[in-house]
């Protein structure tokens, strides 16, 4: 991974970053000189090995359990954040969680659980955390998903949060401009992470398919989505804010 120190003296949150895009972004922050705080809900493990891959690599990481559908524990994630190192300069919204259901079996727990993370606790974690950030701004980055621009059958309600998290990216983009407060939203495609493997997605005819409509004809990486988060968190894409960018190689 290559270290050009564009992060140099940053903080950031990922949320969600124990496994996954949410870990790939941790580590590429963090190789551009980002002290990062590593936020986790429940898997401790996953999120002290993200944190010492990055202090092995010569990067500096703590983690930090939270589950930021929970308004006390958000509170407590930037209040250890400041603790450890005083302010925030990059948030990123990526925790979340995807359930498929055709529309007959949809429940109100299918709504508010995926509303409560996806939405609310990413409208939440930045109205804290904006608290924190300098004088001088700093980045949001908001991780939505190509579902949000194109949705899939029998995810109606996923597709629904992720739509609104682009809709709230332009909104806060037009509301933080004046604090110089970027916000911009990464929308994946497809992306092999250890929850598309725990799903069995990639043991179905799915990826077939979404392949066979990507021109880059493959996959996703997380470092796919890692690499582009690091644009977005640096003074590389100063001038860019409200957009909300597919990363999924073509698929639209």
């Amino acid at each position: 991974m290559s270290t050009n120190n564009k992060l140099a003296g940053k903080v950031a949150v990922v949320t969600g970053a124990s496994k996954g895009i949410g870990a790939s972004i941790a580590k590429h922050l963090a190789a551009e000189g980002a002290s990062v705080v590593v936020n986790y809900a429940s898997s401790k493990a996953g999120a002290d090995k993200v944190v010492a891959e990055i202090i092995s690599a010569g990067g500096k990481a703590v983690a930090v359990q939270g589950d930021v559908s929970k308004k006390a524990d958000i509170d407590r994630l930037l209040a250890e954040t400041k603790k450890t190192y005083g302010h925030v300069d990059v948030l990123v919204n990526n925790a979340g969680i995807y359930e498929f259901a055709p529309l007959e079996v949809i429940t109100e727990d299918h709504f508010h659980k995926q509303f409560n993370l996806n939405v609310l606790g990413l409208i939440l974690t930045t109205q804290e955390a904006v608290k924190y950030f300098p004088a001088t701004g700093g980045s949001i980055i908001n991780i939505s998903s190509v579902v949000g621009v194109n949705p899939l059958p029998q995810a109606s309600v996923y597709s629904a949060t992720k739509a609104a998290v682009d809709a709230i990216t332009k909104s806060l983009a037009k509301e933080l401009g004046p604090k110089k407060i970027r916000v911009n939203s990464i929308n994946p495609g497809m992306i092999e992470t250890e929850g598309v493997h725990a799903a069995g997605f990639l043991e179905t005819e799915f990826p077939k398919q979404v392949v066979a409509q990507t021109p880059l004809g493959r996959i996703g990486q997380p470092q796919d989505i890692g690499k582009v988060a690091a644009f977005f968190a640096s003074d590389d894409s100063g001038w860019v804010t409200g957009e909300t960018l597919l990363i999924s190689g073509g698929m639209r």
